[in-house]
């Protein structure tokens, strides 16, 4: 929409926005379950099946190869074809995988099985959260996007405990593990039944009469629908490469990509590092995962209020800095008193909050309605080739070289993410959907 009076852009948030932003928010619930409740199954895993350092790191990173496919194909196929068909089959696949999971009789068949989830989850990223954002006013655009990274941390947290309270069937547990992920998406299948197609994707594809008919469901009036963005225009692939798009997807791409390395190899072998600090008893290895899990999670609150107030530029250029110092404090000291190592880790933990509520939120607001779908495809794409390499060296890092030299490259990689957001960073905040996605 190109004007401030669509009602859309000033509408209140009614329940109709809060439904949306929690069947959404299920997707990167999922996400975090999925990678994270990995770690703790792999304490059984890797004796059952008798890893090595390389099946122990594929089948930790084989759902990011998958979610690097999902998100690039299926992104484009949403723009194509629409939110709203999609919006629930990807579930069903989430599903389907989560149970067969539990009968993989080696490493192989597993990684492959979650390569195969991971296609779905990432399929759901750029379905989902394009759906939000163009339902979104822009008032509270950034707190319902912001919302769904908030969902992520509470699907990693929820995961830890339920994994290491599945501990106590004993052995065998893993296999309950990694199918309980199917409880969640079933719910979510049948909470996002009759959802309305995106009243924006219907313009673009000249479908007039029925994005009418779904602001009228939605909002009882289509009275605006002239001022809105053109209409007719195509879905072109290479939009993102093009001009200022080009500048936009690749600090898309690298912040989220900066992002989530540290994050997701803490997730997905949180108990390998807090063995590593010499937290080696399994309630201690527990107690010390949970805390920075807890603070990943809480991370995201100050962040959404400050999304607000000082804006998306600010707060993700400081929240950078801030992480970086974070873990270079546990690189330096790896070897220190462990209230040092810990304080460090949530010092990082917290801060990741600022990017990672913007990791939904600038894709969502920087490119157009035709290409917005591909573009959180090819953002997802992009930042799950550094976390798969990220998290299938973390074992080969952690037995050759040692837990403060890996994290000084985390620190490394996080201050380049402070360096690359003050050359590229853009302010969205207060604009409109079609202001915030033109490139002057």
């Amino acid at each position: 929409m190109s004007t401030k009076h669509s009602v859309v852009e000033n509408a209140p948030l009614t329940s109709f926005h809060k439904r949306l932003t929690l069947y959404t928010s299920g997707g990167p619930f999922l996400d975090g379950y999925i990678l994270s409740i990995i770690g703790v199954a792999l304490t059984q895993i890797e004796p059952e099946f008798h890893l090595n350092a390389f099946w122990t790191g594929m089948i930790g990173a084989s759902t990011l190869v998958g979610f690097f496919l999902g998100g690039l194909v299926f992104g484009y196929v949403t723009d194509l074809i629409g939110r709203h068909v999609m919006y629930t089959i990807d579930l069903v696949v989430i599903m389907i995988f989560s149970v067969w999971q539990a009968f993989a009789d080696g490493p192989l068949e597993l990684s492959i099985l979650r390569f195969l989830l991971g296609i779905a989850v990432g399929a759901d990223y750029p379905i989902a959260t394009s759906l939000l954002a163009e339902f979104a006013p822009r008032k509270h655009r950034g707190g319902m996007l912001g919302v769904l990274q908030a969902s992520w941390y509470l699907g990693a947290l929820v995961a830890y405990l339920v994994g290491y309270l599945l501990l106590l069937l004993g052995s065998g547990a893993w296999r309950w593990m990694l199918a309980s992920s199917a409880l969640p998406a079933f719910i979510l299948i049948f909470m996002r039944k009759g959802t309305p197609e995106s009243p924006r994707w219907l313009l673009k594809k000249n479908r007039i009469r029925e994005a009418r008919e779904v602001l009228q469901e939605v909002y009882g009036t289509d009275a605006d629908i002239h001022k809105w963005e053109a209409q007719g225009k195509k879905t072109r692939f290479n939009k993102l490469f093009q001009g200022g798009y080009l500048i936009r997807t690749t600090y898309i791409g690298l912040f989220w990509m900066i992002t989530i390395i540290p994050s997701f190899a803490i997730y997905t072998f949180g108990p390998e590092i807090m063995e590593s600090i010499n937290l080696n008893k399994p309630e201690l290895s527990f107690i010390g995962t949970a805390v920075i899990s807890f603070f990943f999670f809480i991370g995201n609150i100050p962040a959404l209020l400050l999304l607000y107030k000082i804006g998306r530029r600010p707060l993700i250029i400081v929240s950078f800095l801030v992480m970086a110092l974070g873990l270079l404090l546990v690189g330096l000291f790896p070897k220190g008193p462990i209230w040092i190592t810990i304080i460090g880790f949530v010092i990082y933990a917290f801060f990741t909050g600022g990017p990672s509520v913007l990791t939904w939120i600038y894709p969502n607001e920087l490119f157009p309605t035709e290409v917005r779908a591909t573009a959180v495809g090819v953002a997802t794409a992009i930042s799950r080739v550094g976390s798969f390499i990220g998290t299938f060296l973390l074992p080969y890092a952690l037995r050759s070289i040692g837990i403060g030299p890996t994290v000084l490259i985390g620190a490394g990689l996080t201050f380049i993410g402070v360096l690359i957001s003050i050359a590229w960073a853009p302010e969205t905040k207060g604009k409109t959907l079609a202001e915030a996605s033109t490139v002057e």
